[in-house]
């Protein structure tokens, strides 16, 4: 199986302390910034600061991926009048790109941007990025695929709208020519319900293409991700926004970045315990003075004097639990006290003859 390690070896030199080798957790913009690279530069710090491992944009150059006919998909913009409108004004130059990759590293984030054009995937290996994002959309563009694994560089598949065929194909291309991979489930619905998110699916991907899987969740919480975690995924891709409120196609999707930082904290939360499992006598025997404050010993209920033959009745059971423990009654119950005691008095095997 291959290893995701292979995308942590491209996380910058110098990383920050939210560097840790379980589950990549990535946060993608895609179009959030609406078009201002202010706005994604915003971002970048944002999610650093969330604690996720990578930053995700989209790379569209609308004359090399889309026609004046391309549909929308959601006709949310009213300042754009095609959706190629659209593609156009969320371009950013090269040098800008650059711009953009040189800060995600400055923040010891991995820089990610789904390429949706031979042109972009140029573009993106000009500014370096250590690894590449397949989008759904883009799985049975074989010859853009070919390029992206020609490069050798680490590859993330969504597999959005896709069947197992079409799945097979690109990861057949995949597994030639890159030294580590990922499949991810993802749902093509903003937002995904819980009855469309697919966790099932991640296992079916680890045992028919022995790789890293993951989740690229659309549902715009944190529990897919957590749940996705539990069953072993790899990777995490979450959309980011920093505010419900916001414009755009994906913020109903999204997570805030408070939810983000959340779904970040219980990802390593729950890694920790993971790679941490304890031995419950082990466990019991270092909890020695804490269950002394928990538990309870045989105290008398009443003062009783000496030769008192001791029935179930004489006995009580009150912390603390220093004494002897109440599964050893039956040692009293039935025997003569030996001396005289006084109600509360801890119980001991030296008071009584059978």
């Amino acid at each position: 199986m291959n290893s995701i390690l292979e995308l942590r070896k491209a996380l910058p030199p110098s990383v920050p302390s939210n560097a840790h080798n379980g589950a990549l957790v990535v946060a993608e913009v895609a179009q959030s910034h609406d078009g201002s690279v202010g706005m994604a530069h915003a971002f970048i710090d944002a999610i650093a600061h969330a604690g996720a491992d990578a930053v995700k944009f989209q790379t569209h150059i609308a004359s090399s991926e889309s026609t004046t006919r391309e549909p929308w998909r959601v006709k949310f913009s009213q300042q754009d009048v095609t959706r190629f409108d659209y593609w156009k004004r969320m371009e950013f130059s090269e040098t800008q790109w650059h711009e953009l990759k040189r800060h995600a590293d400055e923040k010891g984030l991995l820089f990610l941007s789904s390429p949706f054009s031979d042109d972009a995937v140029d573009l993106l290996e000009r500014v370096g990025v250590p690894a590449w994002k397949v989008a759904s959309g883009e799985i049975t563009n074989l010859p853009m695929l070919d390029r992206m694994v020609a490069t050798g560089k680490p590859i993330i598949l969504s597999t959005g709208m896709s069947p197992y065929l079409e799945i097979d194909t690109a990861v057949e291309r995949i597994r030639a020519g890159t030294k580590a991979f990922a499949v991810l489930q993802c749902t093509t619905k903003y937002p995904s319900p819980p009855d469309a998110i697919g966790l099932n699916v991640l296992g079916e991907f680890r045992e028919r293409y022995r790789c890293n899987v993951g989740l690229s969740d659309h549902s715009g919480t944190i529990y897919p991700g957590l749940a996705a975690v539990a069953l072993g995924a790899e990777v995490i891709e979450v959309h980011a926004t920093f505010s419900k409120a916001m414009f755009g196609p994906d913020v109903s999707a999204s997570l805030t970045l408070d939810d983000l930082k959340r779904l970040c904290e219980g990802v390593r939360f729950f890694e920790k315990m993971q790679s941490n499992p304890i031995n419950k006598d082990d466990a019991a025997e270092r909890a020695g003075d804490v269950r002394k404050l928990f538990f309870k010993s045989i105290v008398y209920r009443r003062d009783l004097p000496a030769g008192t033959r001791i029935s179930a009745e004489d006995l009580a059971y009150k912390k603390p639990g220093t004494g002897l423990a109440p599964d050893r009654a039956s040692e009293i119950i039935g025997g003569f006290l030996q001396r005289d005691v006084r109600g509360d008095d801890e119980a001991t095997l030296r008071d009584v003859a059978k």
